[in-house]
C-alpha cells in the first residue's frame, strides 16, 4: 500500500520527506511483525539480535562491548539484555581473565538449540519482502546503503 494511503497525508514538502517517512513507517511495520513473530519464543528482537551475534562468533566469547557494536538498534543496554538470556539460560558469562572489567559471553547449547528451532521461520519471516524481487532487494539494499554513507 502506498504511504499516502496508509498514514492518510497527500502532500509532502518533498520527495525526500516522502521517502523518510516511507522508511520510518516502514521501519515500523518490520518492527513490530518481528516482535509479534519473537512473542511465542519468548524474546525480544534485541535478543534475537545478541543470540545471532553470538552464534556467529560461537565457538569463541565476545565481550559486551563487542556485541554492542554488532546489534542492530545503538541504543540497546547489551548488558541487561545478555542479563536476562543469561537468566533464560541462553547464554553463558565469564569474568575476562586479561581485564576483571570486562564480561566475556558466549552462547549456550540451550540458545543455538532455540536458534536452530527459529531459522525456517525466520527465513520465512524475511520472506515477507517476497513482494520484491531479488533484483529489486538487492536494488533496495543498494539504495539504503547509499542513504548510509
Amino acid at each position: 500500500m502506498r504511504i499516502e494511503d496508509e498514514i492518510h497525508q497527500k502532500k509532502f514538502k518533498s520527495v525526500w520527506q516522502k521517502a523518510t517517512l516511507n522508511i520510518i513507517f516502514t521501519a515500523g511495520w518490520i518492527s513490530n511483525r518481528h516482535k509479534d513473530y519473537f512473542k511465542p519464543y519468548g524474546i525480544t528482537p534485541q535478543q534475537f539480535n545478541v543470540l545471532r551475534i553470538l552464534r556467529g562468533s560461537h565457538p569463541e566469547s565476545i565481550s559486551t562491548s563487542v556485541i554492542k557494536e554488532r546489534m542492530l538498534d545503538k541504543n540497546s543496554d547489551a548488558s541487561r539484555i545478555v542479563d536476562r538470556l543469561t537468566v533464560k539460560g541462553l547464554v553463558k558469562k565469564r569474568a575476562c581473565p586479561s581485564d576483571r572489567r570486562l564480561v566475556d559471553v558466549s552462547i549456550s547449547d540451550e540458545g543455538l538449540k532455540l536458534l536452530e528451532v527459529m531459522d525456517e521461520p525466520m527465513d520465512k519471516m524475511d520472506g515477507k519482502l517476497g513482494a520484491l524481487t531479488e533484483a529489486e532487494a538487492d536494488l533496495l539494499n543498494q539504495l539504503l546503503d547509499k542513504l548510509r554513507s
